[in-house]
């Protein structure tokens, strides 16, 4: 076996773990879960440091078990929020988990034939069946209030400000999390969860419930809760949170995210958000501190992280895309671009939209800049530019007696114009 607490630890990775866990692990293979809450048919870059856990544990020759929580997720945890969260429906949930597993397949192998190839398991499935009853009698009796009290989520609800308080549902969150554990721990043989450092109250609950009810050992693993150097939350932008699903978050806007990291945060998150090793991180971080104006570790980062969450074809686009706007891209790249990912790099640029007829007739350089467009204020402010060499239609430096024509449309429908080096404006033909 892999020492999997060895690897996680110098990864940054390792918040809290209960004593022996190491050793346990070292024993033979073991099996352990992460919850996930299918509040979304996509997981975010959030998620990613769990999925990360279950795929070090899979290296390491362990069996991880990815569990979507169907039951919880109708619930809410109240762990770190000031708010009960939205409950979802039955379908809902489903279309959800199915999406979720297609995603965590890039990281987990559940196909191979291996004993240790990943599960995916829904705790609606054991959860279902049992009544309101049954659970009070055969889980309620072995843990006690007081000590539901003690855990610190439900004590930082209890004594916030908020006039909604805690409602019953999110109370016995942590007992429906602890079963599951229970449940897992009985029908999968599995001895361990890990969690964000915020879930440490909900992990223990669920050992404290097997060595109570079951008379078993187990264990648990917690993460620290990944932060950015600025203070701001890690995951969001400005258009929210950074989605797997590309129809959420494109790559080239994934690819970015990871490229604006500042030197601190890249320092901290190739470790946790790849699988380079430790040898060749150390390199690229001594590489980068000797220039750090190249930003090294943010472009290998960006690299990597792109290519396990989408594609080697969806990085060189993602590349091509930050080219347009920061390199020497060409009008062939240019024109490779689909349409969102186009509108994307050009987000911001100010655009004008001309009829599609009058392009096909053929239309004067010097008319699109100005009557057009208003990217200049006169026909001579607009002849002194393109004199002086400085307009580009689609990269592609002009003259005077250029024509825009149907044939230099991208996407048979924009036009890219550009004055210098930094100022763009879109043209779209409609």
């Amino acid at each position: 076996m892999k020492n999997f607490i060895e690897e996680v630890t110098w990864r940054g990775m390792l918040h809290d773990v209960m004593p022996g866990t190491e050793e346990h692990l070292m024993e033979q293979m073991r099996v352990a879960y992460v919850g996930i809450d299918p509040t979304a048919d996509s997981l975010h870059i959030g998620h990613l440091v769990g999925v990360m856990l279950l795929k070090h544990f899979q290296i390491a020759g362990h069996k991880p078990l990815a569990l979507v929580g169907g039951a919880t997720g109708m619930i809410g945890d109240p762990s770190g929020k000031s708010n009960e969260r939205n409950l979802l429906d039955e379908a809902t949930l489903r279309h959800n988990q199915e999406a979720i597993k297609a995603q965590l397949s890039r990281f987990l192998d559940f196909t191979s034939d291996a004993p240790n190839a990943a599960e995916l398991v829904n705790n609606y499935d054991w959860m279902k069946e049992i009544s309101f009853l049954d659970f009070i009698r055969d889980i309620g009796k072995h843990i006690t209030v007081n000590y539901m009290m003690s855990k610190e989520s439900v004590k930082k609800r209890l004594s916030s400000d908020a006039a909604e308080g805690m409602s019953f549902t999110e109370f016995t969150y942590q007992l429906v999390q602890g079963y599951d554990f229970m449940h897992l721990y009985k029908e999968k043989n599995c001895t361990l969860q890990m969690g964000g450092s915020d879930q440490w109250g909900n992990i223990t609950t669920g050992t404290e419930l097997v060595r109570r009810k079951e008379g078993g050992k187990a264990y648990a693993l917690t993460c620290p809760l990944i932060t950015k150097a600025d203070g701001t939350k890690f995951g969001k932008s400005e258009g929210g949170n950074i989605w797997l699903d590309a129809k959420r978050t494109s790559p080239y806007k994934f690819y970015q995210y990871w490229l604006n990291t500042s030197d601190v945060d890249a320092e901290k998150y190739i470790k946790i958000f790849t699988f380079l090793s430790k040898e060749t991180i150390a390199a690229l971080i001594a590489e980068h501190q000797e220039a750090p104006h190249l930003r090294i570790l943010q472009r290998r980062l960006a690299e990597e992280v792109t290519i396990m969450a989408h594609s080697e074809l969806d990085l060189e686009n993602a590349i091509k895309a930050s080219n347009i706007l920061f390199g020497n891209a060409t009008a062939d790249d240019l024109k490779q671009l689909d349409e969102a990912t186009f509108l994307e790099v050009f987000d911001g640029v100010p655009q004008a939209e001309i009829a599609r007829n009058e392009v096909e007739a053929g239309i004067e350089i010097i008319t699109v800049l100005n009557d057009k467009t208003g990217f200049f204020k006169s026909n001579g402010e607009a002849r002194r530019a393109l004199t002086a060499n400085s307009i580009s239609v689609n990269r592609d430096k002009i003259k005077e007696d250029f024509v825009l024509s149907t044939n230099d449309l991208i996407n048979n429908q924009f036009v890219l114009l550009q004055s210098g080096k930094k100022n763009y404006f879109v043209v779209r033909v409609v």
